[in-house]
């Protein structure tokens, strides 16, 4: 019986905690879904710099099509959907080629396949280099994952490939340290990424992030079973979703499918003070086709990191051939999305206040009262509840369900 008392105790919580959990679950599906509200499918939009993307794996169970939050919502509601949290560069595929004789109910003129489009095993509802789902099945305690922010797969921290002694850079509150994380594989995808000073690093970096360059081809040729890294969360907007660690990586191969970078131009700044044209590259010599084979590693990139990668000519010329370019596009960051979502989410609610006080403004003086008075005899009936409640019981919804039927009764004799 005590036992029984202490479990109905623990569920309890008060107004001002499920407040602000509400509050708390609307910003992250909010930061999830960069401020979209799922209206309208973002295909005129073209492939957009970052979105949320889903998965209908019950239309197209071979994992190779992804649609935006409207169609997700609208197109494929009571589907088997996996959530992919966000992708870069990409452009919705509902109701194109890949979906048969499925149409899109909100933008059926598509064309038949998006080329610029590039997928991974996220989209068969798979992460990691162990390949298993999220939230996995045949686990009790679901576990953070963290997201390549180059091939964007998203990776459980026993397979991110750290060596005995290193760690995930955190605090002592067990946040992360660090802005990005670029996986093992794509590590030795892109070698020279390791060959930045040491003020890129996050701290706790696990050493010099050498690899060895004769793998970068196999790495590039399938980098979807290679892996990423990321986080699964339980579902938010109604969805399973991946919730990842403030690190964003693409999968370098199945990034590699189209031309899903855009590209730049040689008109920034080599380094902080260069000029818009400089030729001195900021990894001198160690940038060359024959560079020495080096270990590869994981790596956590420092906060800005991006502020510090060189824009040579020689450099912008290799991110363009590496279909890397957006790694010098700040917008290109989870930290910007979010703050962009974060923006989206506060100017919403500022319009949601505007309009309440401008259709209470608009109403006459008999409709004001009444709403007012309305106001006033809730709060007096709710007092008046909690006066006479015992504090020790937790608060049903019978006792809620009186409270209203006690309002309703008090309205009619009024009437």
């Amino acid at each position: 019986m005590a036992g029984e008392l202490d479990d109905e105790a623990e569920q309890t919580v008060s107004i001002q905690e499920y407040l602000k959990g509400v509050e708390e679950q609307e910003l992250e599906a909010d930061l999830v879904l960069g401020g979209d509200e799922g209206k309208e499918c973002t295909y005129t939009n073209g492939y957009m710099k970052r979105q949320a993307i889903f998965s209908c794996l019950t239309c197209t169970p071979d994992g190779n099509a992804g649609v935006c939050t409207a169609c997700s919502l609208s197109c494929h509601d009571g589907h088997e959907i996996v959530e992919l949290w966000t992708k870069r560069n990409f452009r919705c595929d509902c109701g194109n080629s890949k979906f048969g004789e499925f149409f899109c109910k909100i933008f059926p003129n598509k064309d038949i396949e998006n080329a610029e489009n590039s997928y991974n095993h996220n989209f068969k509802g798979s992460y990691c280099t162990c390949s298993r789902p999220y939230p996995d099945p045949d686990v009790e305690e679901q576990v953070e994952m963290i997201q390549c922010c180059i091939c964007e797969d998203w990776f459980h921290e026993e397979h991110l490939g750290l060596e005995p002694s290193g760690e995930v850079p955190r605090d002592d509150e067990g946040e992360p340290l660090y802005e990005d994380f670029i996986c093992k594989a794509c590590s030795a995808s892109f070698f020279f990424l390791g060959l930045y000073p040491q003020s890129i690093w996050a701290a706790g970096r696990q050493g010099d992030a050498t690899v060895d360059t004769n793998k970068d081809k196999n790495v590039v040729e399938d980098t979807s079973s290679a892996g990423g890294s990321g986080k699964l969360d339980n579902d938010v907007n109604a969805h399973n979703n991946p919730k990842m660690d403030q690190a964003n990586v693409s999968d370098g191969n199945s990034l590699f499918v189209g031309e899903s970078s855009q590209k730049i131009v040689v008109s920034d700044p080599c380094v902080k003070d260069a000029s818009p044209h400089a030729s001195t590259c900021v990894l001198g010599d160690n940038l060359g086709v024959d560079s020495p084979a080096l270990e590869s590693k994981p790596l956590f990139l420092s906060k800005n990191w991006r502020d510090v990668l060189c824009r040579c000519e020689k450099c912008i010329v290799l991110y363009n051939q590496k279909h890397i370019a957006f790694l010098l596009d700040k917008e290109d960051s989870i930290a910007e999305y979010e703050q962009m979502a974060t923006q989206k989410r506060k100017e919403k609610l500022q319009q949601q206040e505007g309009a309440e006080l401008s259709l209470f403004n608009k109403l006459g003086h008999i409709e004001k009262m009444e709403i007012l008075s309305g106001i006033a005899d809730m709060k007096d009936e709710i007092r008046t509840f909690l006066e006479s409640f015992d504090s020790s019981k937790p608060i049903t919804a019978d006792d809620v369900h009186q409270v209203f039927d006690n309002l309703a009764k008090k309205r009619r004799r009024v009437e």
